[in-house]
Parts: structure tokens; sequence; C-alpha cells
């Protein structure tokens, strides 16, 4: 998507900054992990493939995609590669392009458990809402990955449906300003940048 090609948005554990090509080698060899590809539904795709993806990602209208950064490591840094620990998806799925389902996925195992998934999904959650004006949210997760399950529900997401043949559960958050009121407080460090 490209409205967010010259977007950062910064908050006390994480950067996301949207997908281009240089961060794509370090996201192939993430998805080289059977274990990843498992908790993620992903299929395992070529580095060319992936360059193909990154371009979808960047031009298609019905995508949304920051990477995550570890934001004391960029910080130190200043090499997005370095910090790079995750993704956040939006995946516009009505015409009307008022519901999305969102993903999270934190590959670096050592920064798990530590607030930055939750964060980074709440940021995209406020973006999608205030940016693209996204009026509820979906999410498919396997039903193995209870962590994610729980984040999602601890949210407010409900569970709508449980899929035995893909192994998946699908849950649904409807925007309402009870919603909004709890996701603005939970982002108070919230800083969208644009360049």
């Amino acid at each position: 998507m490209k409205i967010n090609q010259n977007t950062k948005i910064v908050g006390d554990k994480i950067v996301l900054v949207p997908y281009k090509e240089q961060h794509v080698p370090k996201y192939h060899l993430w998805m080289q992990d059977s274990e990843l590809r498992e908790l993620t539904a992903s299929e395992p795709l070529s580095l060319e493939q992936e360059y193909g993806m990154c371009k979808s990602w960047r031009e298609d209208d019905d995508k949304c995609t920051f990477v995550v950064l570890d934001k004391e490591e960029y910080e130190a840094t200043n090499d997005e590669i370095e910090s790079m620990i995750g993704d956040v998806n939006l995946f516009l799925t009505v015409d009307d392009r008022s519901e999305a389902e969102v993903e999270i996925m934190i590959a670096e195992s050592s920064k798990r458990g530590q607030g930055r998934g939750k964060e980074a999904l709440l940021f995209m959650m406020r973006y999608g809402i205030e940016e693209l004006k996204i009026t509820s949210y979906i999410a498919k997760i396997k039903m193995k990955n209870l962590i994610s399950i729980q984040i999602f529900e601890k949210i407010g997401f409900n569970k709508i449906s449980e899929s035995d043949f893909f192994q998946e559960v699908t849950l649904e958050l409807l925007v309402d300003d009870h919603f909004y009121s709890y996701l603005m407080d939970c982002t108070l460090s919230y800083n969208l940048l644009r360049s």
C-alpha cells in the first residue's frame, strides 16, 4: 500500500517502518524456519518470490505492512536490518475497505514475550482506524499458537469460528467508542512521522 511508504511509527519498545526491498533478505531467512511458517500459515518462497511479495505489499491497495524494529537496537545502531524483529500486516477484506484481517509476527524469539508484539499490533490497529478508516478487524490464528490467541483476546477480540481442517481460529473485533478509548489509552507513546 503506497499510503504508508513514507511513514514511520515510533513507540516505547518498537518502531514500525514500511516493508522495502532492503528488508527482504532477512525476512526470507526468517521464513526458512518451518515452525515460523507453520505458525504464520506461510508457504516456503524463493528469494525471488519474496521480492515479488514485497513489491505486491508496497503497490496493492488492499494490503498494508510494516516491519517491526526493536527500538532500543534501532536507536543504538540506526540500522533497520540489524534491528528487524518481525512484521505486522493488514489485508483489507471487503469492497468498502472497512474490514481488515490483521497479523503480527515477532520472528526473533529473543524479542518475544516482552510486549513488543502487542505494541506493534495496537499501533497497526490504530493506524488502520485513523488512516484507513477500518471499523472491524479479524484475525486467523493457528490453534496451537495459544500465546497469540491470548493476546488478541486480551485486546478485545472474540472467537467467531474454529476450523479443525485448517487448525485455526477466527477472532473478530468491532471498533466502537469503548474500544477506541481503550486503544488510545494503550497507545499513548504512538508517534506517527511522515517524511
